[in-house]
């Protein structure tokens, strides 16, 4: 991974069920998988999210799926 994210920093997007982190080399950028059926979503929300109508909890024990940048 390009470097641990700071999870305060992201704000609900690290513990949502939606969220998934694309990874580059350099960076990683927060990608809200809502966006692509409902435009009221930004596809890369600015951070930290603080509030957010699509949030629904992860899993316990589960974290955000990493994808690869292509």
């Amino acid at each position: 991974m390009a470097g641990t994210p700071d999870l305060a920093r992201v704000g609900l997007c690290a513990g949502c069920r939606h969220a998934r982190i694309i990874e580059s080399k350099r960076s990683a950028f927060w990608l809200c998988e809502r966006s692509r059926t409902d435009p009221r979503f930004p596809r890369y929300p600015a951070l930290p999210v603080l509030r957010c109508s699509g949030f629904e909890p992860l899993p316990p024990g589960a974290s955000p799926d990493a994808t690869p940048a292509a």
